[in-house]
């Protein structure tokens, strides 16, 4: 199926590893071309940046100012179509509600809201200038399944998907789209690396990491199909969503979750 995002382009946040280098290469394989927002590169996306297809800047979305600045380099590229909010981070919070300073959470608002927010603001005008376009955001399953030991980053992804839904209104009138995707456990680095949430979670809980992993497989319930989401699946959702394949949806949030959700 032609997406028809041949030659449109893109900015992706966070696009070095995990989604958003899945959402980053699944945007090349449709002929687009991407700015790709990172701290840093990646082999992975060293080999996409070596075709021309995308152009990388080395930001830090914490930074009030870095938003606007990787948004920008479209420029380079005649305009903007896509924007795909993705970046973000998780700490997890095994001392509890209390033991959270201010400043723990500004630093959890700060790169998985606020980054968004900036981000965002500097992309509307260069959408409108194109005649319309698209802004995917990369929620999370718990924007609506809050848990302790991850409160802050909770409270960050439910305000990412109120913050879609109204921009959604307030700019559907000049043919702008926004949509969010809620991904559960995800098989990246962030779960599933050596310092991810499954290895903290095995430290705190005096398992091994096999034990660890399994038990997010098994809670809420466990996943229907068994597994972890991978990358591409998500990614493919994304590009769905940023094409005029998907011309009339708007405000929504999609789960892509393995059936760990199991409410209506």
């Amino acid at each position: 199926m032609d997406l028809g995002l041949t030659g449109k382009t893109a900015v992706v946040t966070g696009a070095s590893k995990g989604i958003g280098l899945a959402i980053t290469q699944a945007l090349v394989a449709e002929g687009a071309r991407v700015i790709a927002g990172a701290r840093s590169s990646s082999a992975e996306l060293d080999m996409l940046i070596a075709t021309g297809a995308v152009l990388f800047e080395s930001v830090d979305l914490s930074e009030a100012d870095a938003p606007a600045r990787l948004v920008a380099r479209s420029a380079d590229l005649g305009g903007l179509d896509i924007l795909v909010n993705n970046v973000g981070a998780v700490t997890l919070r095994f001392d509890g509600f209390l033991a959270i300073t201010d400043d723990e959470w500004f630093d959890t608002l700060n790169l998985s809201f606020l980054a968004a927010v900036r981000t965002t603001r500097a992309a509307i005008p260069l959408l409108i200038e194109r005649g319309g376009g698209n802004v995917v955001t990369i929620g999370s399953v718990n924007a609506f399944l809050p848990d302790p030991p991850v409160v802050d980053y909770s409270a960050a992804k439910a305000a990412v998907w109120n913050l879609s839904k109204s921009l959604s209104k307030e700019f559907g009138a000049q043919n702008l789209r926004f949509n969010t995707i809620s991904p559960g456990p995800v098989a990246t680095q962030l779960w599933l690396g050596e310092n991810g949430v499954a290895a903290t979670a095995a430290r705190s809980m005096g398992v091994d990491f096999e034990t660890a992993r399994d038990r997010v497989v098994a809670s809420q319930g466990g996943f229907s199909t068994g597994r972890f989401t991978q990358p591409s699946e998500v990614a493919d959702l994304a590009i769905i969503l940023a094409s005029n394949r998907a011309g009339n949806v708007t405000g929504a949030d999609f789960l892509i979750d393995g059936g760990l959700i199991k409410t209506l």
